[in-house]
C-alpha cells in the first residue's frame, strides 16, 4: 500500500505544484514545476507493477487518472487542462506499463526505457492538447516546442536517475510490497 500511496501522492502534488507556481524558465525552455514529480510517477508506477502485477497496476492507473482529473479541476484548471491531464495520463501510463511489461531486460533498463517513452508522450500530448492553441490556448505555437522540450529534459533526467537507483537497490528491495 505504501507504493500506491506514494504514486497517488506524487500525482496529486504534481498538479498542486504546477497550479501554484509559475513555470521554471531555463533559457527558452518552459518547465512546469510539477514536471519533476511527474517524472517520478513513472518510476513509482513501475515499482507498483513489480509488486502488484500488470492487471492490478491498471486499476491503480485508473484511480490515479481520476485523482489527476479531480485535482486539476479542484485547482481551477480549465476544462481543456482537465481533459488534457486525464488523456495524457491514460496514454503515457499505458505506454509505460506495456513497454515495462514486454521488455525482457534488467529492471533498471525496463524502468528507464518505459519511463522515457511515457515521459515523452506525457510531455507532447499535454502541451499540445492542454496548452497549445488547439486546447486552452495558454501557449502560442512559437512556445509549444520549448514547453515540450523543457518537460522532456526534466523527465529524461529523472528516468535516468531512477534507473540508476533501481540498478543499485538490493534485489529484495526491487519487490517492495505495494
Amino acid at each position: 500500500m505504501v507504493l500506491i500511496a506514494l504514486y497517488l501522492l506524487a500525482i496529486a502534488l504534481a498538479n498542486v505544484i504546477t497550479a501554484s507556481n509559475d513555470p521554471i524558465l531555463w533559457g527558452k525552455l518552459i518547465i512546469p514545476a510539477g514536471s519533476f514529480l511527474i517524472g517520478a510517477t513513472f518510476i513509482l508506477r513501475d515499482l507498483v507493477q513489480n509488486a502488484l502485477g500488470r492487471k492490478n497496476t491498471y486499476l491503480a492507473i485508473g484511480g490515479a487518472m481520476v485523482l489527476s482529473a479531480v485535482t486539476s479541476y479542484a485547482l481551477g484548471d480549465t476544462l481543456w487542462i482537465v481533459v488534457a491531464s486525464a488523456a495524457t495520463f491514460l496514454c503515457s501510463e499505458t505506454a509505460d506499463t506495456e513497454i515495462y511489461t514486454r521488455l525482457k531486460l534488467p529492471m533498471s533498463l525496463r524502468v528507464m526505457y518505459s519511463g522515457v517513452v511515457g515521459g515523452v508522450l506525457d510531455s507532447v500530448i499535454f502541451v499540445i492538447v492542454g496548452l497549445s492553441p488547439l486546447g486552452a490556448g495558454i501557449l502560442p505555437w512559437s512556445l509549444v516546442g520549448y514547453a515540450i522540450a523543457g518537460q522532456i529534459i526534466v523527465k529524461l533526467v529523472l528516468q535516468f536517475a531512477g534507473a540508476l537507483i533501481v540498478q543499485f537497490m538490493p534485489k529484495s528491495k526491487n519487490a517492495i510490497q505495494a
